[in-house]
């Protein structure tokens, strides 16, 4: 199989038709040549608004390769690289007990899924719902704002990445092939098949939460078990190695492995393990606000004025330091998205970002994030959760619990605003105006200040006086990393912590490719064998 790099198309021509005639040209071949056709990537260049094209990296399967690749004149021409990825085989100790997953999210649900497929059979244990009556209790919570502790944004079939906008970019290097594979088990169970190319992959949160339940489904076909309204509340330990969990208080299950796949919220899971002598450390993360666009300026900004609506809703990534030298960047941007109220615990409030596939709303919202490290919350290893606990506690008070928005300009003027302007405002939980001076750190008011102007520059409009800001985003990550050895285990054997929550992702594929190797580490050492079959 051939691959061949850079062939651009004008986002006006037949996309298919085009790509056969620039490769059959590239090769110096006949179209009806060409016997298959593979988009590997696929991209956007909007650099010339006046000229905007896709440019696409392909493999095609044609006669006299190897007569081909001799005659190339182009470095984009070369032989297509086997990305396959590769099933580690069993190892050779006898597993005795059933692994045991802790969280239903990315890096929990991919663990599981692997483990399934290969035979070892592992129990999942989710302290929240699952699917269709966690749906039903977060749809409560936007309307009433009565919420359930251990069923919500946070917590729940899927973790949090269930109500976002379903994002599935990474920078990470892929050379094992774990993230395709995460995608192509995605594509199995129901995400559009363009997500195995696009340079910019989504699903949204309303298919990515009909993707997750068929993966469920598969995972029990093949011999795994889920447990819902089912909280880890205890390890039993007998030197240094694991040798039981206790669920909810009153249940002990026989455990020797267990993947710690908990979200970055799980802060009573962090006590535990604290209480249980596991080793974590403190970590950087970041906080900041949500700031919220007509999703038609975005648009204008990176395409130009193309009044035709034949490309997806622009998205955007700005960075910029402050000359006191902190970071401050646009996070987990929502195209055509909504402003969530991601709250999980009572008297506390943060917010978060969502899209639906078709990303089809009035608005474009993003984070505008700060970062912030031990040296601005204190050393001490739950100094991180303190600090996001009082900030939290500070928005819910500031409008009783309902998300605390105030437009750009009154934000600077230090005043509550008296309506919406222009912004059309996309929320999903109750809102009201208030003065979020009053609870943002002056460092992250002054970084803001800073920054905006600059991001100005790079989208006319973005510090435009009535775009809508709402706080408070305080969970971007994990304040603090379970260690683990390079076999993936903490200083207490049959311990594995993966995932956002652990400290080892950022996002749901991340997630996902932390389940995989962490379910190959167990394979390889492992092959099932339970007394009770």
């Amino acid at each position: 199989m051939i691959r061949i790099r850079q062939i651009k198309i004008s986002i006006w021509e037949d996309q298919q038709e085009q790509l056969r005639r620039k490769i059959a040209r590239e090769l110096h071949i006949k179209s009806n040549q060409i016997s298959s056709l593979s988009i590997v990537k696929q991209s956007l260049d909007a650099r010339h608004k006046d000229r905007l094209q896709y440019v696409y990296e392909v493999d095609v399967t044609v006669n006299e390769e190897d007569k081909i690749l001799k005659r190339r004149q182009s470095t984009n021409i070369f032989l297509a690289p086997s990305e396959k990825y590769e099933m580690p085989p069993r190892g050779n100790i006898p597993l005795r007990k059933r692994p045991v997953i802790v969280g239903s999210g990315p890096a929990g649900l991919f663990a599981a899924y692997q483990l399934a497929e290969q035979g070892y059979e592992p129990i999942v244990i989710e302290r929240g719902e699952a699917m269709d009556q966690r749906i039903q209790s977060v749809e409560h919570f936007f309307q009433t704002g009565e919420l359930k502790e251990n069923s919500n944004i946070q917590f729940g079939e899927g973790g949090a990445g269930t109500f976002s906008d379903g994002k599935l970019n990474t920078l990470v290097k892929d050379k094992h092939g774990r993230g395709r594979r995460v995608f192509e088990i995605f594509v199995l169970h129901g995400a559009p098949r363009e997500i195995l190319y696009q340079n910019h992959p989504h699903i949204g949160t309303d298919l990515l939460r009909s993707v997750i339940v068929k993966m469920r489904k598969t995972i029990i076909q093949k011999g795994g078990t889920f447990r819902y309204n089912t909280c880890l509340t205890d390890l039993v330990i007998e030197q240094d190695q694991l040798v039981a969990i206790e669920v909810n208080h009153d249940e002990q299950i026989p455990c020797d492995t267990l993947i710690l796949a908990v979200g970055h919220s799980a802060r009573d899971t962090f006590a535990l393990l604290d209480q249980r002598k596991i080793k974590m450390v403190p970590k950087a993360f970041a906080i900041g606000v949500r700031i919220c666009h007509p999703q038609a300026m975005i648009n204008r900004s990176q395409y130009g004025d193309l009044k035709e609506d034949i490309l997806p809703p622009a998205s955007y990534k700005l960075t910029y330091t402050t000359r006191r030298g902190r970071g401050v960047y646009s996070f987990c941007m929502c195209p055509g998205g909504y402003v969530i109220n991601a709250s999980s615990l009572p008297g506390h409030l943060t917010i978060n970002g969502m899209s639906n596939h078709k990303r089809d709303s009035e608005t474009a919202n993003s984070a505008i994030v700060v970062t912030v490290t031990p040296e601005d919350y204190g050393n001490n290893l739950f100094d991180g959760i303190r600090f996001q606990s009082d900030l939290e506690k500070a928005a819910y008070r500031l409008a009783d619990g309902k998300i605390p928005i105030q437009l750009w300009k009154d934000l600077k003027e230090n005043k509550v605003s008296c309506s919406f302007q222009g912004v059309q405002p996309c929320f999903q939980g109750k809102y009201e105006f208030a003065n979020l001076n009053n609870i943002l750190p002056s460092f992250l008011r002054e970084a803001l200040l800073e920054a905006m102007p600059y991001f100005d520059q790079k989208i006319k409009g973005f510090a435009r006086p009535d775009a809508i800001i709402a706080a408070i985003e305080s969970r971007t990550s994990s304040p603090l990393r379970i260690c683990r050895d390079d076999e993936m285990e903490t200083n207490v054997k049959g311990i594995y912590p993966i995932g956002e929550g652990a400290g080892y992702a950022g996002g749901i594929t991340t997630a996902a490719m932390d389940g995989i190797k962490v379910s190959e580490i167990i394979q390889k050492k492992y092959f099932p064998c339970y007394s009770d079959k």
